[in-house]
């Protein structure tokens, strides 16, 4: 599928909800589980999210459409939410992501962008030079990846529970 704003902006504002329905109100057996060392609960993966609202995708995307003489994004920080939310409620952070979102969203859509500014570019510290509309399409394709998270990281809490059902359940040893 070609990039498609329309069709972007339809999952992108679908996410706060989807998690919301998802993880409130569950116990924290379900929201804080994770998958070993070093990986993420479902808590983690909010906390990114708003990481990723607050210092990724529109910063990046205004760098991109200022076309001034420094395109270079800063560096994104994919750790910062384990230090920032130590203590944090996830009703909190639900809320914050959702309030983050719909504030982008807003952004996005009185910026009018057509084909013109989608092909600016801006230059990625590690991949060099990106359009606005792959930063977009990431911006999709990366909620998407981290609702999957979320959901397998939930599943692998019930891994030795299914007993013999884990044969028709790869979900579980991805």
């Amino acid at each position: 599928m070609n990039f498609d704003l329309a069709r972007s902006v339809a999952i992108l504002e679908r996410t706060p909800e989807v998690l919301r329905s998802l993880l409130s109100n569950l116990s924290d057996d379900w929201t804080r589980g994770n998958e070993g060392p070093d990986t993420w609960s479902p808590f983690d993966v909010v906390g990114h999210l708003i990481d990723a609202e607050e210092t990724d995708w529109m910063p990046r995307a205004r760098v991109i459409l200022a076309q001034g003489e420094d395109r270079r994004f800063p560096p994104f920080d994919r750790f910062r939410h384990l230090r920032e939310n130590r203590g944090k409620a996830l009703g909190a952070l639900l809320d914050r992501f959702a309030d983050l979102r719909a504030r982008n969203l807003a952004d996005l859509a009185a910026l009018r962008l057509g084909p013109r500014e989608l092909a600016l570019t801006g230059e990625h510290p590690e991949f060099g030079a990106v359009t606005l509309a792959q930063l977009l399409a990431t911006w999709v394709a990366h909620d998407l990846g981290h609702v999957a998270q979320a959901t397998r990281v939930m599943a692998k809490q019930y891994r030795e529970a299914v007993g013999p059902w884990r044969a028709y359940l790869p979900v579980l040893d991805r």
